[in-house]
């Protein structure tokens, strides 16, 4: 059966990334978008990649413009608004498709993995809610901190 570690992806700079590299490590992937509503997550899922970072602690996140056009940008204009904007330092991948023919593997991976319950439906719904609080926290954690 596959692993996560299994997986081999592009990063924003076109080098392959193998996930192998990853093997030990806690791993968070991120599907992330620049114009949505949730763009906030850059500055939570940063703290959260600073804070945990030298204990072992890797986030990855995953551009993607299938969500009502919320990623427009090219892979260097994606990597340049994180950086200004929201002092991103974690990894980001080539921006790519999640859903549908052109999906990542690695994301076709994860959902196979997720129970459907918690995918779709009432908890998706809840943890929809719940990672909007999240975001908020975060960022109320962060402006205590300035």
């Amino acid at each position: 059966m596959a692993k996560i570690y299994d997986f081999k992806t592009l990063s924003n700079k076109g080098a392959e990334v193998d996930f192998a590299q990853f093997e030990g490590k806690i791993l968070m992937v991120v599907n992330t978008a620049s114009k949505c509503g949730f763009t906030p997550q850059y500055d939570g899922l940063e703290a959260l990649y600073q804070k945990y970072k030298d204990q072992g602690m890797v986030i990855v996140g995953f551009p993607c413009d299938q969500f009502a056009g919320q990623e427009p940008g090219s892979n260097e204009e994606i990597a340049e608004f994180c950086r200004l904007n929201h002092g991103v330092t974690f990894p980001l991948m080539a921006k790519t498709d999640i859903n549908g023919a052109n999906a990542e593997p690695i994301f076709e991976y994860l959902k196979s993995q997720a129970p459907t319950e918690e995918y779709k439906g009432l908890k998706a719904k809840a943890t929809k809610k719940l990672l909007k609080g999240l975001s908020k926290s975060v960022e109320k954690d962060i402006q205590g901190m300035l």
